[in-house]
């Protein structure tokens, strides 16, 4: 059977980067690994509503700053800050650094991938049909500006005795093509049946690097990203 590696993972250093972003001394390496999970999983345990996609996580010397990218910043925020106070006093016990918090909002959150497969988990655990549930996720996504879309859904579907795995796929969707942004989510649904799993792959758009050069030697100058999508072609005759 033909296998998927994480699409994220795979345009690290291309057009992806890491969600840790530090460097650190071989004997400090494993521990800062354990303490970057341990924030994660706090964090997403404390605010389940908060619709988190991701965590990016930075170190500089005595110092960590956590990006929260949300849908709700509000949740995590909370009033006046008493929130987001709180949980830099929590995540004390995790980590002796000094830690300071970013939420940033997710402006499109029908086309993140992440939010998609939980919103999706979420209304699984809620005796929603999946097919229901995938079709609305696919339509939302597409009417967003998402190039292409793929859902996966897995386990004991409808209750079935035997597991079994059912997708849906719209638009274009090229996982080896490595300037294409590919949105990768996943997350599971706790059903009286047992544990479902959801999968969702998106196409953003391609990120072309463009390199400016100078003079006759043909030296770079620098390199500049621009996001953008290949226009549709004509229509013959």
């Amino acid at each position: 059977m033909g296998q998927k590696v994480n699409p994220i993972v795979l345009r690290i250093g291309y057009i992806e980067n890491w969600r840790s972003l530090w460097y650190a001394d071989p004997r400090e390496y494993a521990k800062n690994v354990i303490e970057d999970s341990k924030i994660r999983q706090f964090i997403k345990k404390r605010f389940v509503q908060a619709a988190i996609s991701k965590i990016v996580i930075e170190r500089l010397a005595e110092k960590i700053k956590i990006i929260i990218h949300t849908a709700r910043p509000g949740v995590i925020i909370g009033r006046r800050g008493a929130d987001i106070d709180k949980l830099r006093s929590e995540l004390g016990q995790i980590t002796s650094r000094e830690i300071a918090i970013e939420p940033q909002e997710i402006k499109n959150p029908v086309a993140d991938a992440q939010l998609i497969a939980q919103n999706i988990a979420f209304q699984l655990e809620k005796r929603v049909a999946f097919r229901r549930a995938m079709k609305r996720a696919i339509d939302q996504a597409m009417g967003a500006g998402v190039k292409g879309i793929k859902i996966k859904c897995s386990g004991r579907l409808n209750g079935a005795e035997m597991a079994r795995s059912e997708s849906y796929r719209v638009g274009k969707l090229p996982l080896h093509t490595f300037r294409a942004q590919i949105d990768y989510g996943f997350a599971e649904a706790l059903t009286t049946y047992g544990i479902l799993g959801v999968k969702v792959w998106a196409n953003k758009g391609e990120i072309i690097k463009e390199i400016k050069r100078k003079g006759k030697t043909g030296s770079a100058e620098g390199a500049v990203q621009n996001v953008s999508a290949k226009p549709a072609p004509a229509a013959a005759g």
